[in-house]
């Protein structure tokens, strides 16, 4: 009843004829995709929205985005009264993405809010980096980040140019909320308002990036390193390969095939740089030039996934960590080398992401600070350390950040960065696998491991709910046979001992459980924020003594995680 409630509104209110045809079309030969589109409203969350296109209130449309949009707009102005608000607003290569973007415009318009309108589709860095450079209250990314076509987005920016925080974030929540109906939004507005912006602001965040090298001496000396890059159909195209240029890069091979922005992303399953199978056609482009690198950005160009030449001279793809952890050693070594390093510098990572960051910071007298997952925590991690100096910032999914004139992941920059730290090292006569190697032999031979498990629509989001409430019920005394010594519930901000003893926890509640274990092993569960997904984070850890040992500690470690998952029933 309370769907057909939905239903008749939709049919009775003031919606385009079009949307009304569909719902019909829904009602007669598609009851349950009806049912999925109607039977909740598509949360705002504190992210923003993400979700399938379609009609209805649980769908990707103009009037969902436009109720989102006055609800950020009704915060907005009670947040800087009397204030010219301005906001800036981009989009990523998905289907419907500028039009959605073009009705973000608008109702801002109509509110009365100066919005700067990206001419054409840009990477979410740029947005990042444009709302502080534009000085706007906030910014709107339009996009899904690596989802599935199907899926389209809304990220919500604040001024410091991050992603939406407490507390802003539930309280924007409270009045996307408190839209309800379509009389609610105001739609039309002075078309003066709505600013078109482009190279201006690119030719700004490109120097910037360019700024960020360390070591252009060795790019000189290997400028023809040979580098295959892909778009992934997405926007990456718009940035990625002028600053490589920028940077002296010679020998860049942008992969045909998937240079086109395009929402179907026709070449791949899922254009997410994760997944082994959105790198095949650039790996074979690799093989096929024989290069040195392979570079891959998400449709919105903030995640950057690579692979590069193992021992037997083939291609071997990198997991989020192993990047990662090259990247800040690259940059603290080379800002050691410098005299850069004053001792009020500072790195961040998040709690799921390998602890073989915090062992390089510490190495170099750096702090590493942990945070919850999501890079909005890294940005606000900047934003609170006054007076000291952020290196770089990443997460396990693929997401760096160096310098911090961007506020959330940046796969433009981070691309440079990794071409650089290959010339560097080709300076040595080494490969980015031979010093993750050494890394491994100096600090210890980290490994980890992601399990997602997908679970879609009504009934997954229950089974995702009792998963979690299983786990914090019934937690595991043991992993694989070792002591579980400590486990933390983020949600009641709690770490609890094996010897009960019970110590808080002093970040953000959130929907996330830890379990630590004798022999070093450590299990992360949480649901995605983003995606109808529960995430399993295993790892491990062994010293490696010898680099001639590198594959029988990898195998050992690997039939470890196996015999975790097995014991978790996973």
């Amino acid at each position: 009843m309370e769907i057909m409630d939905r239903v008749n509104t939709w049919l009775n209110d003031n919606y385009d004829i079009d949307t009304k045809n569909e719902i019909r079309r829904l009602m007669a030969e598609d009851q349950n995709e009806l049912n999925e589109s109607f039977y909740r409203t598509l949360e705002f969350g504190t992210g923003g929205l993400r979700g399938i296109m379609g009609v209805g209130p649980n769908r990707m449309n103009k009037y969902t985005v436009a109720a989102a949009t006055q609800g950020l707009a009704n915060y907005m102005k009670k947040n800087f009264p009397g204030m010219d608000l301005k906001v800036a607003v981009a989009h990523d290569s998905r289907n419907n993405s500028r039009f959605f973007a073009e009705v973000t415009a608008q109702v801002m318009a109509a509110n009365g809010i100066h919005c700067y309108l990206f001419e054409d589709l840009r990477p979410t860095p740029e947005l990042s980096f444009a709302v502080r450079h534009l000085h706007c209250q906030a910014g709107v990314m339009v996009t899904a980040s690596h989802n599935p076509k199907e899926y389209n987005g809304y990220k919500a920016y604040w001024d410091d140019g991050g992603q939406i925080v407490p507390p802003h974030d539930k309280a924007i929540i409270s009045e996307v909320n408190a839209v309800t109906s379509l009389s609610q939004i105001r739609w039309e507005g002075n078309p003066d308002k709505i600013q078109i912006i482009g190279k201006d602001v690119d030719d700004v965040y490109l120097d910037k990036i360019l700024a960020l090298s360390v070591n252009p001496e060795a790019i000189r000396r290997h400028h023809d390193l040979s580098i295959v890059y892909t778009p992934l159909h997405g926007t990456g195209i718009t940035m990625v390969p002028k600053a490589l240029e920028m940077y002296g890069f010679t020998n860049v091979t942008v992969l045909e095939s998937q240079r086109t922005p395009d929402g179907n992303f026709p070449t791949v399953a899922s254009p997410n740089p994760e997944e082994k199978s959105a790198m095949e056609l650039a790996i074979r482009k690799a093989d096929e030039i024989g290069a040195d690198l392979v570079l891959a950005t998400d449709p919105d160009a903030d995640r950057v996934g690579i692979a590069v030449r193992n021992d037997h001279g083939e291609m071997e793809l990198f997991n989020g960590n192993m990047t990662g952890s090259l990247l800040v050693y690259h940059l603290l070594s080379q800002w050691q080398k410098n005299g850069r390093l004053t001792g009020k510098e500072f790195t961040v990572k998040t709690i799921v992401t390998t602890e073989l960051i915090r062992a390089i910071a510490e190495s170099f007298n750096v702090e590493c600070f942990d945070v919850l997952t999501g890079f909005k925590y890294i940005a606000e991690k900047i934003k609170e350390q006054v007076g000291h100096t952020f290196i770089v910032g990443g997460e396990e999914s693929y997401g760096y950040l160096v310098g911090d004139f961007v506020r959330d992941k940046d796969a433009v920059s981070a691309c440079c960065m990794i071409a650089e730290l290959a010339a560097c090292l080709a300076d040595e006569g080494k490969t980015l696998y031979t010093q993750l190697k050494e890394l491994y032999v100096k600090y210890g031979f980290y490994k980890e491991e992601l399990l997602s498990i997908t679970k879609k629509g009504q009934s997954g989001a229950a089974e995702i709910q009792k998963m979690m409430a299983d786990f914090r019920s019934c937690p595991p005394k043991a992993i694989n046979g070792s002591e579980v010594t400590k486990a933390i519930d983020y949600k009641a901000s709690t770490a609890t001992s094996s010897d009960g003893t019970v110590t808080t926890i002093d970040l953000p509640k959130s929907d996330v459980l830890q379990f630590f274990t004798a022999d070093g092993t450590k299990v992360t569960v949480r649901p995605s924020g983003t995606e109808p997904k529960i995430k399993f984070y295993f790892g491990a850890k062994e010293p490696l003594t010898n680099i001639a040992d590198f594959e029988k500690v990898r195998n050992e470690l690997s039939a470890k995680i196996a015999e975790v998952r097995k014991s978790l029933n996973l």
